[in-house]
């Protein structure tokens, strides 16, 4: 197996991308989870280091000026979003391969950087009416933020094509058993 490669994994929010991330580092030692540094609040379950890097605005602003991010952005007005180089180095490092959950815009910008190094995956939500039921069940966020999020749900389904692969995400089994299949291809692994 290679190393230093990255897969990444991109969806609207509440398209089921965590959840296959979560059951690939479960499945297959070698990968690693890409820790995002963010200046959102920590939701109640979340752990610093583990979840994200939780930084306030003025480190984020502070690391973009040290040129620290391999990528960037303003996902939501006053959120950033980011992968810390230094993040990418600990994981290869430890011999391993990057796994990334990040948004839309995120993977198209690593896909950009990494190149042929990366497999972006772009998980495909059943419909808009599904993520918001999924959005619903969470009961995490205001009526406000959850029609910003399907707003932002609309304009992120546009980009599937600039992403090597679309997963549909319709019956979870069979998106985490084709999941498990891509990464495998992609990394050229028997599948014995």
């Amino acid at each position: 197996m290679k190393k230093q490669k990255v897969i990444i994994f991109s969806a609207p929010s509440a398209a089921g991308k965590t959840t296959i991330v979560r059951h690939l580092l479960e499945k297959f030692s070698f990968l690693a989870f890409s820790i995002s540094a963010t200046t959102r609040p920590r939701r109640p379950n979340e752990i610093a280091g583990r979840d994200y890097h939780y930084l306030t605005l003025a480190e984020f602003k502070e690391k973009i000026a040290q040129k620290a991010f391999v990528e960037y952005e303003e996902v939501y007005q006053g959120l950033f979003y980011g992968t810390l180089q230094s993040e990418i180095e600990r994981i290869w490092q430890e011999g391993k391969i990057a796994l990334f959950d990040i948004d839309v815009k995120g993977g198209i910008n690593l896909k950009k950087y990494f190149g042929s190094q990366a497999l972006s995956i772009f998980v495909k939500p059943p419909s808009l009416t599904a993520l918001a039921e999924r959005l619903e069940k969470r009961q995490t966020e205001s009526e406000e933020r959850k029609a910003e999020r399907l707003k932002k749900a609309q304009e992120e389904m546009q980009f599937e094509a600039d992403f090597d692969c679309v997963l549909l995400n319709d019956d979870l089994d069979t998106a985490l058993k084709e999941a498990e299949k891509l990464l495998l291809q992609f990394l050229e692994v028997e599948t014995a």
